[in-house]
């Protein structure tokens, strides 16, 4: 069972491309950084999501974000790791960012946060932790950070930019107990 309790933690995140271009364009990326104690990216990714910094004004460059550390992957092991998950993942260009999110959840043991879902399967298939959006607001809220009616409404704030979730809000709650994320 992956629910939380109030006074868990989070463990440390990498994050895709997906979730944060997502969180900015729903004006919510300053929610996400409130919520998370430890959350990464890549430099793969943040150059993918600042591209879009002139559209989304609260983007800003992901770089300047207090609360998400970018990781360079310029190490051996790292450089292994990404060409490894290229490979894996069939990488065209737009998989790249998932390959680097991936590498770095391997070397650094982090829980990778995607909504690709060909993606997670396949890195749950080679041993990753790796969730998405959904799971983390349902951790957020089992952790007493926000409430039910709060991830109700980021679901459908993500989903109104275009984001592909499982779910819209009004379903989550019966979604996410039919799989035990709440």
């Amino acid at each position: 069972m992956t629910t939380a309790t109030p006074g868990d933690r989070l463990p440390p995140l990498v994050a895709d491309a997906m979730v944060i271009h997502h969180f900015a364009k729903s004006d919510r990326l300053d929610v996400l950084g409130a919520s998370v104690s430890e959350m990464s990216t890549t430099h793969i990714v943040a150059g993918e999501v600042e591209k879009y910094c002139d559209l989304y004004p609260t983007l800003r460059s992901i770089r300047e974000l207090e609360w998400l550390r970018v990781l360079p992957q310029d190490t051996d092991a790292e450089l292994i790791a990404f060409e490894r998950w290229v490979h894996l993942l069939g990488a065209g260009e737009h998989d790249i960012g998932e390959a680097s999110v991936f590498a770095a959840a391997e070397i650094h043991r982090l829980v990778a946060i995607t909504d690709d879902r060909d993606a997670t399967r396949v890195g749950r298939a080679w041993g990753l932790k790796v969730h998405g959006t959904v799971w983390l607001l349902t951790r957020l809220h089992g952790m007493g950070k926000m409430t039910l009616v709060e991830i109700c409404g980021h679901v459908d704030a993500l989903r109104a930019t275009g984001m592909r979730l499982p779910c819209t809000g009004s379903e989550l709650p019966r979604w996410a107990r039919e799989r035990r994320l709440l």
